[in-house]
């Protein structure tokens, strides 16, 4: 059972509370992933009370009515602390309420929402100063594991078509991160991570920061264990109505990067594109689109 926000002072009150509110208070309890994301009215039905019992409760612990005690809980479980599992099974919870199709058009809400959220000036000032970054540097070493893995995979894919500039390391054989001691002060290491972050991602870029290599970290929040690190960093958002935390956000800005960095080379990266094009052309890599026909 995860530590829920509010446990403390549940526990210091519940004996003086009345029996109806000492239900309800059992049920913040037992089920905190619940109060995170479901209503006050299906917490109340499924607790057996009436809503204004709940409201009740807030008020006694403090609050003003239900619902800043339920941010509270949706708030703790943004930052993980309810971790995968309790998160899990507050998206059954509320999936089984509102249904599937509700679901999914929340989690495209919300991704719609995100996305547009990168392009407030804060962000593309970061953005702009990340790509700078990145294109001065002389070799960009790429690294992203666990679910941050194809967010720098991707980057460092595109990034190959402007030649040899990315190095992508990858931790899946073992070895495959060992291109790390070639970096210098002329290169960066782009890392990305977010919460739950992964400790060999973080060691790796501690371990870079303090041989002189500049770190450029796309994570989530300003107290993530890169950003200290960091020269520069780029935030995105990651919360989602899912059990697990969205990367899209994380996606679209490793793309705009690699856009970003592609124009600033101009006419040499401009090249650079038509010779890679020529030689997957060669090796027969790609099969075109039938002209004539809309792609679908």
């Amino acid at each position: 059972m995860i530590r829920a926000p509010l446990t403390d002072a549940i526990v210091e009150v519940f004996d003086t509370l009345p029996s109806q509110l000492q239900d309800a208070a059992r049920y913040l309890l037992d089920n905190p992933e619940d109060v995170a994301l479901l209503s006050m009215r299906e917490q109340a039905r499924r607790a057996g009370l009436q809503p204004w019992t709940m409201v009740r409760l807030a008020k006694r612990l403090g609050f003003d009515g239900y619902e800043p005690l339920r941010s509270l809980y949706a708030n703790a479980m943004r930052q993980g602390e309810l971790g995968f599992a309790g998160k899990a099974g507050t998206q059954l919870a509320h999936q089984e309420e509102v249904g599937d199709r509700a679901l999914a058009a929340e989690m495209m809400k919300s991704l719609s929402s995100q996305i547009a959220e990168l392009a407030d000036p804060e962000r593309l000032d970061s953005l702009a100063a990340a790509a700078e970054r990145l294109h001065a540097a002389r070799r960009i070493f790429c690294l992203g594991l666990r679910s941050s893995h194809p967010v720098v995979a991707h980057f460092a894919y595109v990034m190959s078509f402007l030649g040899e500039k990315a190095v992508m390391l990858d931790g899946s054989s073992g070895a495959g991160t060992d291109a790390i001691r070639l970096a210098t002060a002329e290169d960066v290491l782009f890392v990305a991570s977010v919460a739950p972050y992964t400790r060999l991602t973080v060691d790796l870029a501690r371990r870079a920061a303090a041989g002189g290599v500049p770190v450029i970290a796309l994570t989530d929040s300003i107290v993530s264990p890169l950003v200290g690190l960091a020269a520069q960093s780029v935030l995105v958002p990651t919360e989602s109505p899912s059990f697990f935390h969205t990367m899209s956000p994380a996606f679209v800005i490793g793309e705009v990067l690699a856009a970003l960095i592609a124009g600033k080379g101009g006419e040499k990266a401009l090249a650079a594109i038509r010779r890679t094009e020529d030689q997957l052309s060669q090796l027969d890599i790609h099969i075109l689109p039938p002209r004539g026909r809309r792609k679908t």
